[in-house]
């Protein structure tokens, strides 16, 4: 996961608010329930001392998303009572929560959030298709196309006159039609970098697209057994699966590759202090976090991103800072990652292992002899 989106957030020098509002409305008095649900998430802020003028920042947000009805959940960082970032979210939170401290609780987001897979879904008909594209950086257009050949469409019944000409015109206008969905195709998923794609629709135009695509688009592509449209619930749930899949083994691949150089000895590090030491020094390609990393681990932290450290004394002797701060071990690890341009990959924990923290490296942390 790119984490270059969260630099803006950094700018700032906090303390931040840290707000994960559950908006869901499955009542009656929903509004109300919303309202207090909010209600409840302020006070836990003003117990912790959020300054006034963040929580008045933080009420227009939360005002206007239970007014616009607009989405299940969010999530919202504030400072200096200005909000930062917010972003909806397609389902209330898992743990809905509100915090206040020197760095924002940005994982659980991270976590739920996910891997952003750039993906593309086609539903093709006799006639054309219609394409929507994602990218990485959840950028959406849309693309009809309409094909170039428009008679004949149909084939004859059985018995007309000149049955087996039409009949095979109307393959052929099919086939040129194909063609030309299969390059758009093929250009919108060079244009977003599509790693995951569904072509749904009519079968033997299905199949006759997925004849003229190229082998790397191909690759990545699987099919929706229906004739659909292409805002369909169905197809949208074949989607979700690939990408979930997709996820899956981008993680594992990462993971794989993980365990793999920490057994070389040279590539990898893994627990608290050998982590953010390597993250000091810029050294982290990917940092590898457990979704549920302990609330209780601590790291100690300066003004500066990647000034984060096992103890406060590495931070006194290396950076000169002379009031080190602790402060959540996720938190502090997010941070320094988004400051050398490190990317993440949040472990899943639900199989009752233990995930430990590490990071693969950009290079290697045994001197060449």
């Amino acid at each position: 996961m790119e984490l270059a989106f969260l630099k803006t957030l950094y700018q700032r020098p906090g303390p931040y608010a840290s707000v994960y509002a559950d908006l869901t409305r499955t009542t009656e008095d929903a509004a109300k329930a919303v309202e207090l649900r909010w209600r409840a998430l302020r006070a836990d802020l003003e117990d912790q001392n959020a300054p006034e003028d963040t929580l008045r920042a933080l009420d227009r947000v939360i005002d206007e998303e239970i007014a616009e009805r607009r989405s299940e959940g969010i999530v919202v960082f504030a400072a200096d009572g200005e909000v930062l970032y917010r972003e909806r979210l397609p389902r209330p939170p898992q743990n809905p929560r509100a915090t206040f401290g020197p760095l924002p609780d940005v994982l659980p987001y991270l976590a739920e959030r996910g891997e952003k897979i750039p993906h593309l879904t086609a539903v093709v008909d006799r006639r054309g298709g219609a394409i929507d594209c994602v990218t990485a950086k959840d950028e959406h257009w849309h693309i009809d196309v309409e094909g170039d050949e428009e008679y004949p469409i149909r084939k004859t019944k059985a018995g007309d006159w000149n049955q087996s000409r039409f009949q095979r015109a109307a393959e052929n206008t099919w086939k040129i039609n194909a063609k030309k969905v299969a390059h758009e195709i093929d250009r919108a998923a060079d244009r977003c970098g599509a790693e995951a794609i569904v072509i749904a629709g009519d079968t033997r135009v299905r199949n006759a697209v997925l004849e003229e695509i190229s082998e790397n688009v191909l690759e990545h592509t699987v099919e929706a057994d229906k004739n659909t449209d292409i805002d369909d619930p169905d197809l949208d749930a074949e989607l979700r699966r690939l990408l979930r899949l997709k996820t899956y083994e981008r993680v594992m691949t990462v993971a794989e590759r993980f365990d793999r150089e920490l057994a070389n000895g040279d590539r990898a590090v893994a627990g608290l202090p050998e982590t953010s030491t390597a993250l000091r020094h810029g050294q982290v390609e990917t940092l590898l976090l457990p979704d549920d990393l302990d609330s209780d681990a601590r790291l100690w932290i300066g003004p500066e991103p990647v000034q984060v450290a096992a103890t406060a004394e590495e931070l006194r002797e290396e950076f000169g800072v002379t009031d080190p701060e602790q402060e959540r071990a996720d938190a502090a690890l997010v941070r320094a990652a988004v400051a050398t341009d490190s990317e993440l990959v949040v472990l899943p924990s639900d199989d009752g292992t233990s995930t430990p923290v590490g990071a693969v490296l950009r290079f290697s942390t045994v001197p060449a002899q």
